[in-house]
Order: structure tokens, then C-alpha cells, then sequence
């Protein structure tokens, strides 16, 4: 596996996502869970990604269990600030600075370690000023709890005022062949402060791997029934996007999937995208993409196919919770 560095810190070159092992895209198995992650390390990947909202609470114990006696070869990150009970029901967006610490212990206690090697904020309360926010994460690495610090969906001018208070690692987005938008502004301020990027969802959800034709193909618990992206004249739309992507995978000898994932490695060394599956045949799917070499061609011919805006519908049915 090929390593990058985002921020200080050395990751391989692609994560591994890990919320659907517990929630979200249907019924799981933790036993091919957690042989899909032994799989991932064993090929040397390193990047886990988690959160405490996944399950909820159950993703991080997963993980934790997954990993014990192996914590030498992983680069922990996990996140807080989607509050939820244990019920699953939804509380609300949390930053405040006493919420910060107690949420970071509890992770702790559940992934059975005693540092978090990248946590982020996993969305902005934008009723909390950010600078007290990361201030109260700044002391959680004081205190030897975590290492680096990392925002999820925030705007330019949140990642400033958060890099004033302490350095951020890594800005965790959503960003792919079917949503572009972080290039516009989002960019330009990571390059400025050096801070890398990991974008989640980078296959879509897995829309762009061209296996989806229908929603019936979905679980009823799974959410992308409910996402505007998938439904109606938006879900049609988008499969002609992923068509032509495919047409293109096809020329190069590829998948679909290794395509969009070898389109977000070439943005830039600073890019680490998190793929996440809960099944060995995917991960190895996606780890063949690293081996993907695409020119310019390529490259300018990716853009004409997935320009910036093409893909139809918003990316979640409430966007109010996204710091724009």
C-alpha cells in the first residue's frame, strides 16, 4: 500500500470507511466486518475510519474489537458532535466544549485505546463559536488523548478560524466524480494552510459503481431509499452519468469504482479518500485502484463526462446541518 501525508500525519493511500459495518446500508455481519478490516490492514492499509454516531455507539466497539492486539498498524479516526442516543434517536448537532470531552472518553472506553489518532468534529454547531469548539479538542491533545484534530463539512472561513486555534490535519467531506463541490472554495484553503482532505462517499454511496439500477436494490432500513439523489428523475439522470463513467472504465480495464477512486487520488497528495464497505470482495475492489495510473486525457475527459454540478438532486434530504 502507498502512504500519504495529510497535515503530519502518514496514512495509507486509501481509508477504509467503516459506518456501514453497524448502520445504514442495511444488515451487517461483524464477522466479515471485522475480517474485512484485518483484510485491509493486512495489505497494509492503515487509515480506520469510525465515529460515534455509527450504530449508534455500536461502530466504534466493532472497530475497537477489530483492531486489539494490532493498534501499531492503524491510524485511529473517529468523530463526535452527531449527538444520538443509545435508542438511535436523534438529539442534535454538539459542540459544545464539555460535550467535546466527555464524547472523546467515551470513544475511548469503546475503541479500548487511550489515544485517537485523528478526531474530527463531525459537523459544525453553528451555535457554538468554533474557536471554542476546537479549543476544548486543542486540550484533548495536550492531555495525550488524541493527536491530530479534523473537521467534517466545514466552510473555508470555519477552517480558518479552527487552524488560528489549533492545527487541523484533515478536512473530512463529501466529495467525488458526482460531487464536486469542495473544489470551489474548500480547496484553495486547504492548499493555503496545508491540510489534507478525506473525502468520504467517494464512490458515490456507491451509486458510481455502477451496481446500482434500482432502488429496489436497496434494503428497506437502508437510507438511500429516502435520498434525493436516488429517487425519481434525479436517480435516471445519475445513471447516465455513472454510464458514461463506466465507458470509460471499460476502455482502461477497470471497474467503475476503481475509476472514481483512481480520479480522486490524482487530485492530489494531499487526497485520501475512505471508501467504506463491510465485504472482503469490495475491499479489494477498491484497493485495486491505487494501481490505477490515468494521464491527462483521462483526466480531462472525466471532467467533460462528471462535470462539477451534473449530478441531480441534493445530497441529503436536509442540508441545514452542512456548514456552507
Amino acid at each position: 500500500m502507498k502512504t500519504r501525508t495529510i497535515g503530519q500525519l502518514t496514512v495509507s493511500a486509501l481509508g477504509l470507511g467503516c459506518m456501514g459495518m453497524s448502520e445504514f446500508y442495511g444488515d451487517g455481519d461483524e464477522q466479515e466486518a471485522i475480517a474485512t478490516i484485518h483484510e485491509f490492514l493486512d495489505a497494509g492499509g492503515s487509515l480506520l475510519d469510525t465515529a460515534d454516531m455509527y450504530g449508534p455507539f455500536t461502530n466504534e466497539k466493532l472497530v475497537g474489537r477489530a483492531i486489539a492486539g494490532r493498534r501499531g498498524d492503524v491510524v485511529l479516526a473517529t468523530k463526535f458532535g452527531n449527538e444520538r442516543r443509545e435508542d438511535g434517536s436523534w438529539v442534535g448537532i454538539n459542540g459544545r466544549p464539555e460535550y467535546v470531552r466527555g464524547a472523546c472518553d467515551a470513544s475511548l472506553q469503546r475503541l479500548g485505546v487511550d489515544h485517537i489518532d485523528l478526531y474530527y468534529q463531525h459537523r459544525v454547531d453553528k451555535t457554538v463559536p468554533i474557536e471554542d469548539t476546537v479549543g476544548a479538542m486543542a486540550e484533548l491533545v495536550q492531555a495525550g488523548k488524541v493527536r491530530h484534530l479534523g473537521l467534517s463539512e466545514a466552510s473555508a472561513e470555519t477552517i480558518r478560524r479552527a487552524h488560528a486555534v489549533h492545527p487541523i490535519t484533515a478536512l473530512q467531506t463529501e466529495y467525488s466524480l458526482w460531487e464536486r463541490e469542495p473544489e470551489t472554495k474548500v480547496f484553495p484553503v486547504l492548499a493555503e494552510l496545508g491540510i489534507g482532505f478525506v473525502p468520504y462517499s467517494p464512490l458515490g454511496r456507491g451509486f458510481l459503481t455502477g451496481q446500482i439500477r434500482s432502488v429496489d436494490d436497496f434494503a428497506e432500513d437502508d437510507f438511500r431509499k429516502h435520498s434525493p439523489r436516488f429517487q425519481g428523475e434525479n436517480f435516471t439522470r445519475n445513471l447516465e452519468l455513472v454510464d458514461r463513467v463506466k465507458e470509460l472504465a471499460d476502455r482502461k480495464g477497470c471497474t467503475p469504482g476503481q475509476l472514481a477512486l483512481a480520479w480522486l487520488l490524482a487530485q492530489g497528495e494531499h487526497v485520501v479518500p475512505i471508501p467504506g464497505t463491510k465485504k472482503r470482495e469490495r475491499l479489494r475492489e477498491n484497493l485495486g485502484a491505487v494501481d490505477i495510473e490515468l494521464g491527462v486525457e483521462d483526466l480531462q475527459l472525466l471532467d467533460q463526462l462528471a462535470p462539477a454540478g451534473a449530478t441531480a438532486g441534493a445530497r441529503y434530504p436536509n442540508m441545514s446541518t452542512i456548514d456552507t
